[in-house]
């Protein structure tokens, strides 16, 4: 049974930077899109970034261009996010998720990132 394991969240003061990671076990990621989603306080859950990880394709939210980094770890079947110069409102439950096409496939369990001011 395939499952996504998301790492790298915590408290970090804004401005500062935190990497998270989504490891894929149990299944090939091959023709899938990796998402990430963010789910603040109060807030319906949204689409920060994605990759494609075949060809490596890469889609950023408004919010987070420019701050955040994508990327795709073929050795170690993950997907890294790089957040620099976090704000407070980057604060919220990061999940990421497998797809294709509109199909989701796989979800994490998700994981806490706090920005303090």
């Amino acid at each position: 049974q395939g499952q996504l394991v998301e790492s790298g969240g915590g408290l970090v003061q804004a401005g500062g930077s935190l990497t998270l990671s989504c490891t894929a076990s149990g299944l090939a990621l091959s023709g899938y899109e990796i998402l990430w989603y963010r789910q603040a306080p109060g807030k319906d859950r949204s689409i920060i970034s994605s990759i494609m990880w075949t060809g490596g394709t890469t889609f950023y939210a408004d919010s987070v261009k420019g701050r955040f980094t994508i990327s795709r770890d073929i050795a170690k079947n993950s997907v890294h996010l790089q957040m620099d110069a976090l704000k407070p409102e980057d604060t919220g439950v990061y999940s990421c998720a497998a797809r294709v096409g509109y199909r989701y496939h796989y979800w994490g369990q998700g994981t806490q990132v706090t920005v303090s001011s």
